[in-house]
Parts: structure tokens; C-alpha cells; sequence
């Protein structure tokens, strides 16, 4: 019975077009009312669920990739991509993929990434050569790379959410996730989902003749010299550099993840208000304004998250769908198969936020039994989850793009699944080859790193 109330109250709410927060904690009251239970436990619940001091890094995140996107450097790193690669076949196309990738290392979010790099490349795209579709989808599936970078909030949230994790993996006990490990964990997946992504829109390029004039004859711009490639270069380092602060301050012990986010924000302010000179009053205020939304939101979602997985637990969901999981299917890599169609179908319906905190405590103790660590867990999550960011109904990142680039949300996805191919050949390389988010942790840390 409260498993039905749970699970149609919150289908219910989704439906009316409830946003997928209250739908969540909505859902739980109704079902702590159905037991019997007091409701001010599962406020208690909530609360206590927000009241934790590595979601001080949350915030800070945020704010600075939000100074990083209104002080300009996006422009700047657009300009050093666009000057190294430009003058290819598909040149343009392929300058989108790394400035999206370095600049989604900057600031930690596949949104915030769509809307700089969007906003700079994807009408210029348009305007020379390129057609609105390609330009989108190029645009908005470089920047799930945000989700996996040392910035990414996301993975203070995967952190929290796994802190309950234990097993044993080849001798070696499992207690919860660190961090740090996490945030080293994403760098080689990023340069291969990059690689996928070149691939992609190289192939794409070709297919169709990019970039060409409405005649149909081609336009390729010049190679403009590697003294330019430098100039362009040694531009966009300082902005870069942030991601080097944070993993040296991690690595060396100098900061915890909270600190070292902090020391982000400031880097970024200093950066950008006194070295460049691009941030005012206005567009300072701006990045407050959206940093502290977009924390609200976040936090929320955790608070009312920490009461589902409460009654999750209480309901022994997480037995129910492990039993039926095993029972389908014993072998490792098939049940890893599982795990990520069942991901992906899920990112249709769910935020990035929300599909973390939701389905980490339901198959993280069953990839554990399967011999897949949190981390390398951590990485194929977050992977997925991003996916889900790029293709409809609630891919906020794909709205984003197609609303810059004037296109609707079905002439981008007609032609998007080059792009879907590359991610998936990145989620099956995390999830059968552990060295991929593995390999890097383990040399930082001086040991195994599962």
C-alpha cells in the first residue's frame, strides 16, 4: 500500500507538471501520512539531509563558474580552440568540441557551458557555413563533459549519496567515496568522450560538406600560424588554471574539496574583476543572483531526496530491484548492461540532481556485488546522467542550445545520434575498462582506487 502511494502520488505530480522536487517530497509526505508517521520526521529528515559541510562546495562551484561565464573567459578559450583547429573540414565544429570540453572544466555545468559556448559559437556557426542542427547538437553534447570536471557539483552530490556504500572489492574493504578520488577519476573520460566527440562531428563535417555557402560550394577558413595558435593560448591559461588549482589542492592535502572550492571562487573574482577586467557591477550581481538559484534548487532536491531514500529503505525498494536484477541475470557485464539502459530511460524523466540522489543508493551496492568500485560507479553514473541532460523531455541542456540556435527540439534530435553513439562508446569504456577512471586516482593516491 505505501509503495503504491509513493510511487503513483509521485508520477501523479510529474504528470500535472509538478517540478521533480516538491513531486519528490510531496510523494514522501503522503506516505509518511499513509504509515502513520509523523510528518515533522520527515521535515527533521529533510533538514538534516541539507545539514552537511562538504555542501559548502555546492555553492561555491557554482558562483565561480558563473563569474568564469559573465567575465569573458569563454570567449577566450573559444578563440585558442577555434585558432588550432579552425582551419579543418568541420573546422568550426570541431573548435566547439574543445572549447566546449576546456570550458566545461572551468565551470562544472553542461548548462552553463551550452549557454557561453552556445551563445558565442553557435550563431557564428550559422552565420559561416554550418547548419543550425549541427551547430546545436555539437554545442550541447561537448558540454556533458562539465559534468564529470574537478568543478562539477555533481560530484559532491554522487559523494554524498554514496557515503553509505560498502562491500568488499579483490580483498579491499569499501567504505563510502572520496572526493578527491572522484574529481581525478573524470579527467581521462573527458579527453575520450573529447575524442568521441571529434570523431562524431568530423564525420558529420564530411557527410555534409561543412562548412559550405548556399550555393553548396565550401568555405574553409586559413590556418592562421602557430604564433597566433600561442598568443590565443597563453590567453586562455589563466582561465584554465583553475581546474589545476583545485587538483593541486586536493592532491597535496593543502585544502579539502570545500576549501579548494572557495579558493575557486576567489581565483575567478581576482581573475576576472582585476586581471581582465570584464566582470562589473551588473554582471557580478548576475552570477550571485544565478549561483544562489541554481543552490536552492540543488539543495532542495537533496533535502527531499534524503526523505525518499529513507523510505526507499523502509520499503526495502533497493532488495526488490536487486533481487529481480539477479534473478534476470548473474553475469557482471550483462548486469552492468542493465544498469545502464536502466539509467539511461531513467535520464529521460529525471534532472541530473535528482537521478543522482534517486537511483545511487538503488545500484551502487549491486555494481559493489559485481565488482565495480564507487568510483569507477561514480564516473558511469554521472555519464549517464549527463546523457540524459541532451535529449528530451527534460533535457535542459539540448532546450538550451536549440533555443540559441532558433531550432525546434525535433530537428536537433533527428540528427543527433552521432552524438549519443560517441557518449555510449564512452559509457561502455568506463564501464568494461576500469583503468579509464581508475588508473589516474590510483597513481595520485599511492594505492588501489576502486
Amino acid at each position: 500500500m505505501e509503495l503504491a502511494v509513493l510511487c503513483l502520488s509521485f508520477l501523479l505530480f510529474l504528470i500535472l507538471g509538478v517540478p521533480v522536487a516538491f513531486s519528490i517530497g510531496l510523494a514522501c509526505i503522503a506516505t509518511f501520512a499513509v504509515e502513520g508517521l509523523p510528518i515533522a520526521t520527515a521535515i527533521q529528515m529533510m533538514v538534516s539531509g541539507m545539514n552537511v559541510f562538504s555542501f559548502l562546495a555546492i555553492p561555491f562551484f557554482i558562483f565561480s563558474g558563473e563569474l568564469m561565464l559573465h567575465g569573458g573567459i569563454a570567449d577566450k578559450i573559444m578563440d585558442f580552440a577555434r585558432s588550432l583547429v579552425g582551419h579543418c573540414r568541420g573546422g568550426l565544429g570541431l573548435a566547439n568540441v574543445m572549447a566546449s570540453t576546456l570550458f566545461g572544466g572551468v565551470s562544472g555545468s553542461p548548462v552553463a557551458d551550452t549557454s557561453a559556448m552556445g551563445g558565442v559559437m553557435i550563431p557564428i556557426m550559422k552565420r559561416e557555413g554550418y547548419s543550425a542542427d549541427y551547430a546545436v547538437n555539437v554545442t550541447t553534447h561537448a558540454s556533458l563533459t562539465g559534468a564529470l570536471m574537478p568543478t562539477s557539483h555533481n560530484i559532491i552530490i554522487y559523494a554524498f549519496a554514496a557515503q553509505a556504500a560498502t562491500g568488499m572489492i579483490d580483498g579491499h574493504s569499501i567504505h563510502g567515496v572520496s572526493i578527491g578520488e572522484l574529481m581525478f577519476a573524470g579527467l581521462i573520460p573527458v579527453f575520450w568522450i573529447m575524442v568521441c566527440m571529434l570523431i562524431a562531428a568530423y564525420w558529420q563535417a564530411v557527410k555534409n560538406g561543412f562548412p559550405k555557402r548556399a550555393d553548396g560550394s565550401s568555405m574553409l577558413e586559413r590556418f592562421p600560424g602557430w604564433a597566433h595558435v600561442l598568443r590565443t593560448f597563453i590567453a586562455a591559461v589563466p582561465g584554465l588554471f583553475v581546474i589545476a588549482i583545485i587538483l593541486f589542492c586536493v592532491m597535496r592535502g593543502v585544502a579539502t574539496a570545500t576549501e579548494a572550492s572557495a579558493i575557486a571562487v576567489a581565483y575567478s573574482l581576482v581573475l576576472t574583476g582585476v586581471v581582465y577586467r570584464t566582470l562589473n557591477r551588473e554582471k557580478l550581481f548576475k552570477a550571485l543572483g544565478k549561483a544562489a538559484k541554481t543552490t536552492g534548487v540543488i539543495l532542495l532536491l537533496i533535502g527531499v531526496s534524503n526523505m525518499l531514500r529513507w523510505q526507499l529503505a523502509n520499503l526495502e525498494i533497493p532488495e526488490i530491484i536487486e533481487h529481480a536484477l539477479l534473478t534476470a541475470t548473474q553475469t557482471p557485464w550483462l548486469m552492468l548492461l542493465y544498469i545502464n539502459i536502466i539509467q539511461i530511460f531513467l535520464g529521460i524523466f529525471l534532472d541530473m540532481a535528482a537521478h543522482i540522489l534517486i537511483t545511487t543508493p538503488l545500484f551502487l551496492p549491486l555494481a559493489i556485488q559485481m565488482g565495480m568500485g564507487p568510483v569507477q560507479f561514480g564516473m558511469m553514473l554521472l555519464l549517464n546522467c549527463a546523457l540524459g541532460l541532451a535529449h528530451p523531455p527534460v533535457g535542459t541542456v539540448q532546450f538550451v542550445g536549440c533555443a540559441i540556435g532558433e531550432i525546434s527540439i525535433g530537428e536537433a534530435t533527428k540528427t543527433a545520434w552521432p552524438y549519443y553513439l560517441a557518449i555510449w562508446v564512452a559509457i561502455c569504456l568506463v564501464t568494461y575498462v576500469p583503468m579509464f577512471s581508475t588508473w589516474l586516482p590510483s597513481l595520485i593516491a599511492g594505492h588501489a582506487v576502486y
